[in-house]
């Protein structure tokens, strides 16, 4: 009888530990301290930027918990340039950013009706334009390149960025890749009937980010 006892008594509380580790290493680091959405996804890029992620959890815990459904924060709308990752950059875990991404993070009408699901139906409140440096779609269109397949349709979308940034000084594909952002951000802000009237109503923000490559650091252009 000693001898169980004692095998019991030594036994059980790791057992214990076993059964509740995942969930401890869930709720031991907040990996988003910050309420305000902008801020959230300033500090997660911060974290990415300087190699500190916390964002290594046992997935197979959070995926159980997002079976039932999603409420992310912030939608991303993004390029699709395999570099920058939103989820990666902005140090955020499974079910935080529901992301569009196109080529030259440009959007269409399939693009606009995704970010009104992100925002009207699973309720975040925040889009973030992230445009990102050597862009090669941007960059296409600043060379006014062609291409016999719906590249060009692509190409065609950027081209008032390259227009309305011409006159600008300072590096050409920078301006025009922060001109695009810009053009995209409006896009969004004045499309009908639901973004427009969410941003006048003060309940959506839209601003536009540059990601940089070489430093991993995502500057916010219009932080409200």
């Amino acid at each position: 009888m000693k001898r169980f006892y004692f095998q019991l008594h030594f036994v059980l509380p790791f057992a214990w530990t076993l059964l509740f580790a995942p969930l401890f290493s869930l709720s031991a680091i907040d990996p988003n301290p910050a309420k305000n959405p902008t801020e959230r996804l300033m500090q997660g890029n911060q974290r990415y930027a300087t190699s500190t992620t916390v964002c290594h959890e046992d997935w197979s815990v959070k995926r159980s918990t997002l079976i039932a459904g999603q409420k992310p924060f912030a939608v991303i709308v993004a390029c699709s340039d395999s570099r920058v990752p939103p989820e990666i950059v902005f140090d955020q875990s499974l079910g935080d950013l529901f992301v569009v991404r196109l080529a030259g993070n440009v959007v269409d009408d399939f693009a606009i009706g995704s970010i009104e699901y992100g925002v009207n139906t699973l309720g975040a409140n925040l889009v973030v334009v992230l445009g990102h440096s050597n862009c090669g779609a941007v960059q296409a269109a600043l060379k006014d390149m062609k291409f016999d397949n719906h590249v060009q349709e692509v190409v065609n979308a950027i081209q008032p960025a390259i227009a309305a940034s011409k006159n600008d000084s300072g590096d050409r594909l920078e301006k025009a890749i922060k001109a695009n952002i810009r053009i995209v951000k409006e896009k969004l802000k004045s499309s009908k009937p639901l973004l427009s009237k969410l941003t006048e109503a003060g309940t959506l923000q839209i601003i536009g980010a540059y990601y940089s490559l070489e430093s991993g650091k995502v500057e916010f252009l219009d932080k409200q």
